[in-house]
């Protein structure tokens, strides 16, 4: 299978990831505008919480860097091993259209059990990633001392 495959959902969550900054660019500015909330209000996390009421946004944009930099390390692994699997690639694209699920309900209706579901959801097929790639390694010899 051709590794280079690997990189569209990667690719996708990378795109995700420039939707919801967009996003929380333009709630941020809006409430800036409207409150008129001078910047240097907004100095660190803490104060700036404390101006902002829409805070969904801001919050999801740091979750996608989160369990997201376990995916990038295991795709790039994946890439560089050569071992992609037609399973590898299937949990992949289940994490990231979790991952997308997931922004779409935190930035919108911000139902709290609906994303909690697709994070475990995700959560679990990368964790299987993980472990279906060891065992491909293991099957290869790649991680059995010579």
């Amino acid at each position: 299978m051709n590794p280079y495959l690997v990189f569209a959902p990667m690719l996708v969550l990378v795109i995700l990831i420039f939707i919801v900054w967009m996003q929380m660019f333009r709630v941020r500015v809006r409430e800036i505008k409207r409150k008129r909330i001078h910047p240097q209000k907004l100095t660190d996390s803490r104060a700036t919480a404390a101006q902002f009421e829409d805070i969904a946004t801001a919050d999801n944009f740091r979750n996608l860097f989160e369990l997201p930099v376990l995916f990038y390390a295991l795709c790039l692994a994946i890439f560089t091993t050569g071992q992609l699997s037609p399973a590898l690639l299937l949990l992949c694209w289940l994490f990231v259209i979790t991952r997308c699920l997931h922004s779409w309900i935190h930035c919108s209706y911000n139902n709290v059990m609906h994303r909690f579901r697709a994070y475990v959801v995700g959560g679990f097929a990368l964790f299987g990633a993980w472990l279906l790639f060891a065992i491909l390694l293991l099957r290869q010899g790649w991680l059995i001392a010579a």
